[in-house]
């Protein structure tokens, strides 16, 4: 058991470096911190889309400046515009070359890829993981929320979530359902902001 549990901390601390290796190259490879914040906002789920005064509001920036970033990645391709009424959307370009490459690093970035790989890997018969709320609209709130469909050993999920939230730095709520229970009653789970990741 003491091996064991040896085991699981140098992989604990050899994640969090890695972790911490990919938040450092997400910083070099984009110096502007705004444009991180675009990037970390559009990509990390692409479904969402954002005009220039929410986001400005909610990164605390002013339209301005964050118009800049915005036409630049536009103009480079990276996100698509969308008029509509008076405003312009903005979403992740989904048909970049480099799309699926800034999407791993964004969700590398936050930790949402070794939590869902080890979701998958250790809990037993999970059939679909969502993202629900504040990350499933792109926002980096600190709190993920996990809704698990699947027949899922407890325990192992509660030591999972501890040891996956200090290699993250954010908080996890789990919630399980049966997969009979789930097809039933789809809509009550998902009337919330929600994201399927598998």
């Amino acid at each position: 058991m003491a091996q064991k549990y040896a085991v699981r901390a140098s992989w604990l601390v050899a994640v969090r470096s890695k972790i911490l290796y990919e938040q450092r190259m997400l910083t070099e490879l984009f110096t502007s911190k705004t444009r991180i914040k675009v990037l970390l906002k559009l990509f990390l789920n692409p479904e969402v889309s954002c005009y220039l005064r929410e986001l400005a509001t909610e990164f605390s920036q002013s339209p301005n400046a964050l118009k800049c970033e915005l036409d630049s990645l536009s103009e480079a391709g990276y996100l698509e515009r969308e008029q509509n009424g008076r405003s312009i959307y903005f979403k992740a370009n989904k048909r970049h070359p480099f799309f699926s490459e800034i999407s791993s690093i964004v969700r590398k970035t936050l930790g949402i890829d070794k939590l869902i790989d080890e979701v998958v890997a250790n809990l037993g018969d999970v059939r679909s993981v969502y993202i629900l709320d504040d990350y499933a609209l792109g926002k980096d709130s600190g709190l993920i929320d996990l809704l698990l469909v699947g027949d899922v050993d407890s325990g192992e999920l509660e030591f999972l979530r501890s040891v996956t939230e200090k290699k993250i730095n954010r908080k996890i709520r789990t919630m399980v359902v049966m997969p009979d229970e789930f097809e039933g009653n789809s809509g009550v789970f998902l009337n919330r902001p929600h994201w399927k990741v598998v």
